[in-house]
């Protein structure tokens, strides 16, 4: 998994003030998954609760989502919506044990931030999620441009890679 470990090194060294000229897919391919391992992972994107910052308090998850809010002001312009995306990236974030940074740093190497993006291999979304996805942990109905399916597919297959990887990136 050296392709994993240089990928996310790639996305530490990013920052959020560089462009991204087009939507990027590593060499994906569907692979078979243990029962157990389908299974976890299945409940992992099938749950769908109301998205809330999760901080020790209310004054802490506001000062991230203001100062986050305005890094992303060039790249999402309307408030409700970077809002949303805000919240919905660090509950999704640390739903699955990740660093909110590290997923807002994927989505900008992967998509730019941009929602309806499609790579030359077929991954979709901020995330940039494989389609096969759907089939292999979820429901062939889920839509990954949708924020909510892109961001649980994408931090449930990450936090899947890191575990193989013992957390090594």
């Amino acid at each position: 998994m050296r392709k994993l470990n240089t990928f996310v090194r790639t996305l530490l060294a990013a920052s959020l003030s560089l462009p991204a000229a087009t939507a990027l897919a590593g060499a994906q391919v569907e692979e078979a998954l243990a029962a157990n391992v389908q299974n976890s992972l299945h409940r992992s994107v099938s749950d769908y609760p109301a998205p809330n910052l999760v901080f020790a308090n209310d004054v802490e998850g506001g000062a991230w989502l203001a100062e986050m809010s305005s890094r992303l002001a060039s790249k999402i312009s309307d408030w409700p919506t970077r809002r949303d995306f805000l919240i919905s990236v660090q509950y999704e974030s640390t739903r699955a044990g990740l660093d909110p940074q590290l997923v807002l740093g994927l989505i900008q190497h992967e998509s730019n931030f941009r929602k309806y993006a499609v790579s030359g291999a077929g991954a979709r979304g901020y995330m940039q999620v494989m389609p096969f996805w759907m089939r292999q942990i979820g429901n062939e109905g889920h839509d990954l441009f949708t924020l909510r399916t892109n961001l649980r597919y994408g931090c449930t297959i990450l936090r899947h890679y890191l575990d193989m990887e013992k957390g090594d990136l």
